[in-house]
């Protein structure tokens, strides 16, 4: 006969089925996390306006680079229309945990993709926080890896009109640093502006001085970590609007990791 635990863990795994979440594997069957990674970027139900810019995005190496493995538990920042949390919902697995975060602003500019994204209960597990610029409130000690993907940059930005408020950077990365389990990881990828571009031009140009991201992780308290060049495009024009057709897509991209001591 059948033990009550091994029948629950049957009926989750049942449930996990019906809701779209890949089985979880034990023992010999566990993914690694490279083997992992590739499933989820070959996984089917992926919509063909995404595999069509894995290209450019390089998933594969920033999701190993952020140690993206099967049962972590991942924290999606700024994570606008979830390219990247579909993709990492597929590769934790039901064992792990995937909450994504915006704000009003990113939630109305990504809404057509997050709805057809999210229609129907489709990856239904994801765990969805939204709060405005300064009220963010993260759980201690959660995530084993934090995404920051094109955002870092709008930390700086300020537009009143639209309902900006300037983020307090020295509270927010306080905030993420106590949510980042010791030993923890975060990974920023970023449009590359100037070296010591002030302020007011990040937010125009939505680039950074990728030396500005480390000297405000490392303040706050987390260590550098190395970086990849796999996105770098050394014929980009760093004084063009990161957002411009011209360069949308192929701008030179920084890709930095930090860790939680």
């Amino acid at each position: 006969m059948r033990s009550e635990s091994s029948l629950l863990s049957a009926f989750f795994a049942a449930l996990l089925m019906v809701l779209g979440a890949p089985p979880a594997a034990s023992g010999s069957e566990a993914l690694s996390a490279s083997a992992a990674i590739d499933a989820a970027i070959a996984d089917p139900r992926r919509f063909e306006r995404d595999t069509v810019s894995d290209a450019r995005r390089n998933p594969r190496a920033i999701l190993e680079f952020a140690g993206v493995r099967p049962g972590a538990h991942v924290l999606d920042m700024f994570a606008g229309g979830g390219y990247y949390t579909e993709l990492v919902a597929y590769v934790v697995g039901p064992e792990g945990r995937v909450v994504t975060y915006n704000n009003t602003a990113y939630n109305i500019q990504s809404r057509v993709s997050r709805a057809e994204r999210y229609a129907d209960g489709r990856l239904a597990w994801i765990e969805h926080l939204v709060s405005e610029n300064n009220e963010m409130e993260l759980p201690a000690a959660a995530f084993d890896t934090c995404l920051f993907i094109l955002a870092y940059h709008d930390v700086y930005y300020l537009d009143g009109e639209r309902g900006w408020e300037l983020i307090d950077r020295t509270r927010m990365l306080a905030e993420l640093f106590n949510a980042i389990r010791p030993g923890g990881t975060v990974v920023v990828v970023d449009h590359v502006a100037e070296p010591d571009v002030p302020a007011e031009v990040i937010s125009t140009l939505h680039r950074i001085d990728p030396e500005l991201v480390k000297a405000d992780f490392t303040a706050a308290g987390f260590n550098f970590d190395g970086e990849l060049d796999v996105l770098r495009n050394p014929n980009d024009e760093l004084s063009v609007m990161a957002m411009m057709p011209n360069v949308r897509g192929n701008t030179d991209r920084a890709v930095l990791r930090f860790s939680r001591p």
